[in-house]
């Protein structure tokens, strides 16, 4: 009797330890929010790039690189973000890798496109299927120490852009697929991890259309941004294209395009200019000079400002909407 005790304990342990949640590493904090949002209780996420971080040119840490070869999962972006991830995601062992990017049903855009002209869709060999028709796509490319860095990323300013996660409708799409993949290592939990993700996909949707009620009256005010980062924001949301200082990648600007760029803003009755999280505001108030043009709140697209967790992605939609609706609308 004592045995068939020991037994029926030793059968719920291993029970237990067949639902626990797989080991996940995420790229940046927006991803860790999204595979945060579909793990709900069960588990954390070990996010490797954060404040004060620069996913372009980030450099692996041991215990970064011990996480990655421990880990069961790592969900990112893709290289077209973070280039340094990808030979590491090529040897995860035993795990598995879900580069967002790939996953059917995202909407890409290209780098420097004003409408959907060249969008694209993207298609690949995870096996994923996914519930929501994408359309515009955007923005992004940061990060420094504190907010003092104007430094040049590590990424290609041509092909996709990698921000596409500024377009709520590749976010709900993801954490579709996060569920599904999730489901495969700890099928245990995967109507949990289903039911978290449809919630959060809700969610999405609730912000989505409180964002577009907030920007109806400001979308057709010019604006000039940091970078050529929030395509994908601005296309969703039926906003101009924001004028952007720096290219794609962040790199300081010529004398040459600066002065050009002043003058498009000039030209543009820009309202605002908006700096943004890592990056100092003299470039920003260098190409407003001499204009009307009003500095605006810094915007935060990878959200490395924000505390990390489940609600790090509504927050980071939410304060780019309030920046842009409340300097737009002449109040800020």
């Amino acid at each position: 009797m004592r045995l068939l005790t020991t037994t029926a304990i030793l059968g719920l342990l291993a029970a237990k330890a067949m639902a626990a949640p797989p080991q996940i590493v995420t790229d940046i904090p927006v991803t860790g929010s999204l595979v945060q949002q579909v793990l709900g209780d069960l588990g954390d996420v070990r996010v490797l790039i954060g404040d004060g971080a620069d996913p372009h040119h980030f450099q692996l840490k041991p215990s970064d690189a011990a996480a990655l070869q421990s880990a069961e999962l790592l969900v990112w972006i893709g290289p077209e973000m973070t280039p340094w991830l990808e030979r590491a995601a090529d040897n995860l062992g035993d795990g598995s890798s879900l580069p967002l990017l790939t996953v059917p049903g995202t909407h890409l855009r290209e780098f420097g496109a004003e409408g959907d002209d060249h969008a694209e869709h993207a298609h690949d060999d995870h096996g994923h299927d996914h519930d929501h028709d994408e359309e515009h796509g955007h923005d992004e490319e940061h990060a420094h120490d504190g907010h003092d860095h104007d430094d040049d990323h590590g990424h290609s300013h041509d092909g996709a852009d990698p921000h596409a996660w500024l377009d709520p409708h590749n976010a709900q799409t993801w954490l579709t697929a996060i569920a599904r993949e999730l489901a495969t290592h700890d099928p245990e939990n995967a109507e949990t991890y289903a039911a978290n993700a449809e919630a959060s996909v809700k969610q999405i949707g609730e912000l989505e259309a409180q964002l577009n009620a907030q920007l109806e009256p400001v979308k057709d005010r010019p604006f000039a941004v940091f970078h050529d980062a929030y395509g994908y924001f601005t296309a969703h949301f039926g906003l101009l294209p924001g004028i952007a200082v720096s290219l794609g990648d962040a790199s300081a600007p010529s004398a040459a395009r600066l002065s050009e760029i002043s003058a498009q803003i000039a030209d543009s009755g820009a309202e605002c200019a908006f700096p943004e999280y890592g990056h100092k505001q003299a470039l920003i108030q260098s190409a407003i000079e001499g204009s009307d043009t009003r500095i605006g709140a810094e915007l935060d697209p990878e959200g490395r400002g924000i505390e990390a967790g489940a609600g790090l992605y509504a927050e980071m939609l939410q304060n780019m909407g309030d920046a842009l609706a409340e300097c737009l609308s002449g109040k800020g």
